[in-house]
């Protein structure tokens, strides 16, 4: 048994930007569960009014904000625009399909997230950059490796 919020024992990574980026990129990752089914459970938090880096979710995913509150910008990848903010407070669930798009980005407060990933080819997501090339791949592989 884990408890989310009383959370030190858990094995955080965390993700910088640096200067390839023009927006604060400040957020970290706790793998809870990953099953070679493709079924896969991860604890986010973001830094205060900082993002995760842009990308494509190649999985179906479920997330539930656990405290703070989660900014998702969606992007239009031909034109790079902006189409959309939703803003999700503590409390919230939603669920998406393979393919969404977007950025996160933490309230001023941070935001603490649990996503429940089902990727049965093995692709969780790719990070891209403003152009909408792929940077890298997040694979089942790579964190069955890591559990």
């Amino acid at each position: 048994m884990i408890n989310l919020y009383q959370n030190q024992n858990l094995k955080w990574k965390r993700f910088q930007g640096g200067d390839d980026f023009d927006y604060p990129i400040d957020y970290s990752a706790a793998l809870l569960n990953a099953n070679e089914d493709g079924h896969v459970n991860i604890l986010y938090r973001w830094e205060p009014n900082c993002y995760c880096h842009f990308h494509r979710h190649t999985a179906e995913v479920s997330s539930t904000v656990l405290g703070g509150e989660l900014h998702v910008i969606d992007i239009d990848l031909v034109s790079g625009e902006e189409i959309g903010t939703k803003i999700r407070k503590a409390g919230d669930y939603a669920h998406k399909e393979p393919g969404d798009i977007h950025m996160e980005k933490a309230g001023p407060n941070g935001a603490l997230v649990l996503f429940n990933l089902y990727a049965p080819e093995g692709v969780l997501a790719e990070s891209l950059n403003q152009d909408g090339s792929v940077i890298r791949q997040a694979t089942l592989e790579q964190l069955l490796k890591k559990a």
